[in-house]
């Protein structure tokens, strides 16, 4: 590639970053300012910048129960996901009867979206006993079939002459599993924190069915019901929205060069 190529690129990629992060940074501006965002013509350095707004979501809502509540969930979905998604993934490398349709499956599962199985899901919660519970709301995400396929491809990219040395050092399959399979598929196991985190921290319509009782509530349920304590949210909405997003933003910074790795990593065998 010519050195005007490479010029070229770069200004298309610096472009299509200022395009992304404006919006972020325009929801942090308003979070340290209050100001209004209709106000034209609009400020692109926040006016009189504090923290007001953020003592003020703190403390209207109990935010230390909430946030407390979403990462106990998130920690249970991400501690399920790699230890249930590395068992399917290593076993869908080996050769059995029904493979096939086992991986059919699993695919044609992801055409159904989640709002088709809502209320079968609720109605095995029920009859678990798990409704108005950590677990329960964690239930319906302990696993993602997404995370499955990826740890399968990872595992198939490690030489079977690994594994044949594994076991005849007399290392069982768990073994194999824990001691080198996944030590060597760490962008995997990266992407599948960063994606089990994500999809459970933000995920606002199952809570909203299952949970009973405030003690319960998860970070955007209490987003909801901050919203229903104010008429005029325009800075501390944004501070409180600045504060649920915070985490997801860090696990994925923490481990961004991982998670690319992780979804690339697969597609080449040897």
């Amino acid at each position: 590639m010519s050195l005007s190529h490479k010029i070229v690129s770069h200004l298309l990629l610096i472009i299509v970053s200022i395009l992304i992060l404006t919006p972020i940074y325009w929801v942090f501006k308003t979070s340290v300012s209050g100001e209004n965002l209709f106000a034209y013509p609009p400020s692109i350095i926040p006016a009189d910048p504090n923290l007001f707004y953020y003592v003020e979501a703190w403390y209207t809502v109990d935010f230390v129960r909430l946030f407390s509540n979403s990462f106990v969930i998130a920690t249970l979905v991400v501690v399920a996901n790699l230890f249930l998604n590395a068992m399917a993934g290593y076993a869908l490398t080996k050769q059995f009867p029904g493979k096939g349709l086992v991986l059919s499956f699993l695919l044609m599962s992801m055409m159904i979206p989640f709002h088709a199985t809502i209320i079968p899901a609720y109605l095995l919660t029920a009859k678990l006993g798990l409704l108005d519970s950590k677990l329960g709301i964690a239930l319906p995400a302990l696993s993602h079939v997404v995370c499955i396929l990826l740890f399968k491809s990872n595992f198939e990219a490690v030489p079977s002459s690994l594994i044949q040395a594994a076991r005849l050092d007399g290392l069982s399959e768990w073994q194999i599993l824990t001691r080198i399979m996944m030590p060597l598929s760490k962008p995997a196991v990266a992407t599948n924190i960063i994606l089990s985190f994500i999809w459970s921290w933000n995920e606002f319509l199952w809570p909203l069915i299952v949970v009973r009782s405030p003690d319960q509530q998860t970070m955007p349920l209490g987003l909801v019901s901050f919203l229903a304590s104010f008429e005029d949210t325009t800075g501390s909405l944004y501070a409180f929205s600045v504060l649920v997003v915070v985490p997801s933003m860090l696990v994925f910074l923490l481990a961004q060069k991982d998670f690319i790795r992780g979804l690339t990593s697969g597609a080449t065998k040897g």
